[in-house]
């Protein structure tokens, strides 16, 4: 790994690298949205590893390693665009040795979408994925779950927390509250404003970082997984992204999952969520 790499990335992200470049597998880039960290992909990594890849999971830069610390000081959190966490994760990617499958969740999702768009993947899974420039739609439900960060303008250059209410309404809907409850305390942490506002005003910024590129031929097979009761990310949103993509000369495929909701990476049912994404890097990766 270049000094380059060194330098841009953080020792436990570099040590992965290191460590999936070591092992001969084909590497799987796992991405977080916002609210969560790298920790949330733990059981997900076991997984893929026990399947045969070696699982990278970086964070976005400056994370903080746990859910304690980042929100001890949402400071960390905050003032993280699209594009810094776009070109963070790329550096990632280039330090490894064979190109991965990448696989990220809500705005993790829309960053797959672009680091694909990137030609960076061999194949890439988006679940729940936040709307780039050109998906349209924008249903009540959506906007309702934003609210948090979109309803103060001083909360772009901010990391906002959720209350459980509004990570209740926004992730755990499709669970109950106890298990809503334990999701809050394991996982959920603040997230950058900024992001939110980009993905907002996606549809009237040409110069918008919250942007894929649909057309690329080295863009690589897509699956996008939707959850049918999504608040966040509802299938008018995931099915825009996927018709938005389905040109490409690799193979688009959407799928939507029943009684799921946005929290349908970290929740008890996780493991079908998992399984689906795997069936489909399988079918990719050799």
């Amino acid at each position: 790994m270049s000094a380059t790499v060194k330098q841009a990335i953080d020792e436990d992200e570099a040590g992965q690298v290191e460590r999936a470049n070591a092992s001969g597998r084909t590497p799987v880039v796992f991405v977080h949205g916002l609210w969560l960290l790298s920790s949330s992909w733990d059981r997900w990594a076991e997984l893929f590893e026990q399947r045969g890849y070696s699982a990278v999971m970086p964070g976005w830069p400056d994370d903080p390693k746990t859910v304690a610390d980042a929100n001890a000081h949402p400071e960390a959190l905050a003032g993280k665009g699209i594009g810094d966490v776009a070109d963070h994760l790329e550096t990632v990617i280039r330090g490894l040795d064979a190109k991965p499958a990448v696989v990220g969740h809500s705005f993790g999702g829309l960053l797959t979408q672009i680091l694909a768009g990137r030609g960076l993947a061999a194949v890439s899974v988006a679940i729940s994925p936040a709307p780039f420039r050109g998906v349209l739609p924008l249903p009540i439900s959506a906007l309702r779950s934003s609210a948090a960060v979109l309803s103060n303008p001083a909360n772009r250059h901010r990391a906002v927390p959720l209350t459980f209410e509004q990570f209740r309404y926004a992730f755990a809907n499709a669970v109950d509250e106890d298990e809503a409850m334990q999701l809050y305390e394991a996982y959920a942490v603040p997230g950058s404003g900024e992001p939110i506002f980009q993905a907002a005003a996606a549809n009237f910024n040409p110069w918008t970082e919250a942007k894929v590129d649909t057309k690329n031929a080295e863009r690589g097979p897509l699956l996008i997984i939707s959850a049918d009761r999504d608040h966040t990310v509802p299938w008018a949103i995931a099915n825009a992204s996927y018709k938005k993509q389905r040109g490409n000369e690799s193979v688009t495929e959407i799928v939507k999952l029943e009684g799921r909701g946005h929290a349908l990476t970290i929740d008890a049912g996780w493991r079908d969520v998992a399984d689906t994404a795997l069936a489909f890097v399988d079918r990719f990766v050799a």
